[in-house]
């Protein structure tokens, strides 16, 4: 064989290496785009994913959550939005259901599980802590809780109507010092409390005086041992709709504090 021969045959072979190579490469390009590139390296731990229980209001349902726990999920937290009895069971029975909850979703001590309840969902979140806190418990956000008591549980809550229609726990939401909500001790965990000052209720308007939302007052939403607190232009109702709202518990769920807080909180109401 010449050495010219030789030389093209060198040259021919290596332009075959090249283009081989290069359609292997293309064919692994093919074939992550198609398939989906691993998400972690072959060997290491994928990340633990956050888990976020929801809980809704007195005489709601899962419903009245899903807006919000779609944008949770789209911010890549893992969503349990709880649907539990409210007009029908006393606190006892429903704190007894979130535990059940908990230690058949969240028992995975190396992922938290952080709490967002609305309204009589985060005094129940409350109460559940104060007796079963998980070893992996997160962090918690309450939307216009009546942590210090309902007024118009005050006036409204002998009433044998009252109690037919919001049930045997409702009624022990007044603002006396034997009330459900001041029973329960101050946070031993990361609370974030948004309050609203919007009102769409009129019975609300007539019974209720300084900033509140038309079933919940500002005063009464915040609770001792809080760590971050919010007032937005929200009504009680449709706090949880609203996409400032999920920002704001998306945000807190991650650092700690809202981003719309000017300072810190003393942690006193």
């Amino acid at each position: 064989m010449t050495d010219a021969l030789m030389r093209f045959s060198r040259a021919h072979f290596r332009e075959m290496t090249v283009v081989f190579l290069l359609a292997v490469a293309g064919l692994g390009l093919a074939l992550r785009l198609t398939l989906g590139a691993p998400a972690w390296p072959e060997g290491a731990a994928a990340a633990p994913v956050e888990r976020v229980v929801l809980l809704h209001g007195l005489a709601r349902s899962d419903r009245s959550m899903r807006p919000l726990a779609k944008q949770l999920a789209e911010a890549g937290f893992e969503v349990t939005n709880l649907d539990y009895p409210s007009t029908s069971k006393g606190p006892e029975e429903l704190t007894r259901m979130i535990d059940r909850v908990i230690e058949q979703c969240c028992v995975d001590e190396s992922s938290p599980v952080h709490f967002v309840a609305h309204s009589l969902g985060g005094i129940l979140v409350r109460a559940y802590l104060a007796e079963r806190r998980p070893a992996n418990l997160g962090r918690v956000v309450m939307l216009a809780p009546p942590n210090r008591g309902s007024e118009i549980v005050d006036l409204l809550g002998d009433s044998w109507l009252f109690e037919k229609i919001f049930g045997p726990t409702a009624t022990q939401l007044g603002t006396s010092q034997e009330s459900l909500p001041n029973r329960i001790g101050p946070p031993t965990y990361e609370l974030g409390v948004i309050a609203g000052n919007k009102v769409l209720n009129p019975l609300g308007a007539w019974l209720l005086s300084g900033q509140h939302d038309g079933t919940v007052s500002i005063d009464s939403a915040k609770l001792e041992g809080m760590s971050s607190f919010l007032v937005l232009p929200e009504n009680h109702s449709f706090i949880m709709n609203d996409p400032e709202v999920a920002a704001e518990v998306i945000h807190f769920l991650r650092n700690g504090r809202f981003k719309g807080e000017s300072s810190p909180v003393s942690g006193q109401p």
